[in-house]
């Protein structure tokens, strides 16, 4: 079986996770290559601090959108743009750095109006990092990036399992931290209004519901399962199975059920070598734990290759395997 629907018009986001060196970023490079031959123009993203996407395609990407080059093969050491295939690999660092900055004057308003805190002492807050904003406000850059709609998909290539996972929870994190900031705020407005007899909103009040919405957005966008699609990698053993169902429970507590999977890196059967064969045995057993776990999912079977999957010819070759059954 084949991974399916990935064409469908309505599919924006594509996820692709799981344990750490399962093939995350081969399938999601193939699958972005993939939908590019079919004539959908499409964003390959990283989120992985590593970011192997750049390892992957066998070019330098960076943190600004750059178009997916391909070598020609005329002897030439020139390249020329894949049609329709860009990619960004998203620093959350840098991500945070701009938030900084351009919502200077709104953080400090809100702790100005809303603390006791002094101005060396709101200097000390704003350069402390707030936990887990830096990773809220690099999926922010994949929701602004899919509502400028210049992409008809965007395909991301997240970070392993925990850390995943722990960025599709922060919405949540960060919600709560605004309505603590607003509860502190409205105090500030119960006053003003007391003495002044009238509150008039300003741009810290703009602030907060800016990122409100923004919560909502990613949330929104994550659950919505016309829109989004989370597809696990996974490989034929224990460890990766164990992780592969606490993942999927995971993204099914906050709503994001799971279709599709992809186990990779099996060995062919029917092969001349002893070894070879004890290994496959090994790994029908959990091949098999897999489809009674997951019954109800679609799985996609990916041979072990004898090459390093690397480069624009490997992943388009491995694409005909992902998507052709």
């Amino acid at each position: 079986m084949a991974l399916t629907g990935l064409l469908e018009s309505s599919l924006k986001l594509i996820l692709f996770g799981g344990k750490g060196g399962v093939g995350k970023t081969t399938c999601a490079s193939s699958t972005g290559l993939y939908l590019a031959n079919n004539n959908k123009n499409a964003l390959l993203i990283s989120t992985d601090p590593a970011h192997s996407l750049s390892d992957s395609l066998g070019q330098k990407i960076g943190d600004e959108i750059h178009p997916v080059r391909c070598l020609l093969s005329n002897g030439v050491k020139q390249t020329e743009d894949i049609d329709k295939l860009s990619a960004i690999e998203i620093s959350a660092e840098k991500a945070l750095s701009r938030f900084k900055i351009e919502y200077d004057d709104e953080l400090r308003r809100l702790f100005d109006t809303s603390t006791y805190l002094d101005k060396e002492d709101i200097d000390s807050i704003l350069s402390l990092p707030i936990p887990g904003i830096d990773e809220v406000m690099g999926f922010k850059t994949i929701v602004d990036l899919i509502e400028e709609g210049k992409f008809d998909k965007y395909i991301v290539d997240t970070a392993p399992t925990g850390h995943a996972l722990r960025l599709l929870t922060l919405p949540e994190l960060l919600d709560d931290w605004i309505k603590v900031v607003a509860k502190m705020r409205w105090k500030y407005r119960y006053m003003v209004t007391s003495f002044a007899g009238k509150y008039k909103p300003d741009s810290a009040d703009d602030f907060l519901m800016s990122m409100k919405k923004t919560v909502k957005k990613i949330e929104g966008l994550l659950r919505d399962q016309s829109r989004c699609e989370f597809i696990i990698v996974t490989i034929p053993e224990d460890m990766a199975v164990k992780e592969t169902e606490r993942m999927i429970k995971s993204l099914d507590q906050y709503g994001m059920k799971v279709k599709q999977m992809v186990i990779n890196n099996v060995i062919p059967e029917q092969v001349d070598c002893p070894f070879c064969q004890a290994r496959r045995e090994e790994q029908d057993k959990y091949i098999g734990q897999i489809r009674e776990k997951f019954s109800d999912l679609k799985i996609t079977i990916l041979l072990l290759q004898p090459h390093e999957i690397k480069g624009i010819d490997a992943l388009k070759n491995l694409g005909s395997m992902v998507f052709e059954a």
